[in-house]
């Protein structure tokens, strides 16, 4: 019996073995830390990936011939992002107005029935400034433009997490990442007239 209870309490104060049970218990935190952050630096390096493809093709866009050229730059972009991201999807906003200052503001209209309520409805009158005939809260026109226009070139691009880890994060499985820039067209022309139509709001 002597022995037995040796050996039991051999065992009983035996630590080997210790290290292998406290690492099982960190590994999968640590694991999923590690690709956390591998995610976050891989979406900063698509993400400038995708501004300097923008940046490059909203310089060639500024040219006479941008207008033409279009869909080939749109091309361009997607074939440089997908070098790094080979699943990405990527979809091309253009507006075009009359200068950088008009850039993301809303036409102007006159809040005058009733109460003001600083929206445009009931008939108040508005100037429709990209001539679609509705009121819009960016006041941009779709397209490159004319001469001298300034433009706001965007690009969206989806893909895939490239670390499966989302799932125990409880994070969406895609990304989405933005890029845009502003350029003025080269004044290879006069500028257009962008004279308002009046318009009602509904």
């Amino acid at each position: 019996m002597s022995k037995l209870t040796s050996l039991l309490r051999d065992i009983a104060r035996d630590q080997t073995g210790v290290t292998v049970i406290e690492f099982g218990y960190c590994m999968p935190i640590f694991a999923i830390m590690l690709m956390g952050m591998f995610d976050v630096g891989f979406q900063i390096y698509a993400g400038s990936v995708l501004q300097g493809a923008v940046q490059a093709a909203a310089r060639a866009s500024t040219l006479e011939s941008g207008g033409t050229n279009a869909n080939a730059l749109d091309t361009m972009v997607t074939d440089r992002v997908q070098q790094v991201i080979p699943g990405a999807t990527l979809t091309f906003t253009r507006k075009n107005y009359a200068t950088f200052s008009d850039v993301g503001l809303a036409e102007d209209f006159t809040d005058t029935v009733g109460a003001e309520d600083g929206i445009c409805n009931n008939g108040e009158p508005f100037e429709d400034l990209n001539g679609n005939g509705n009121w819009d809260a960016d006041r941009g026109a779709d397209g490159l433009g004319g001469a001298r226009d300034a433009v706001l070139y965007g690009a969206t691009a989806t893909f895939d997490r490239v670390f499966p880890f989302h799932e125990f994060a409880g994070i969406p499985a895609q990304i989405t990442i933005d890029s845009s820039t502003v350029l003025r067209n080269q004044p290879f022309n006069e500028q257009g007239s962008r004279d308002p139509v009046i318009g009602a709001c509904t």
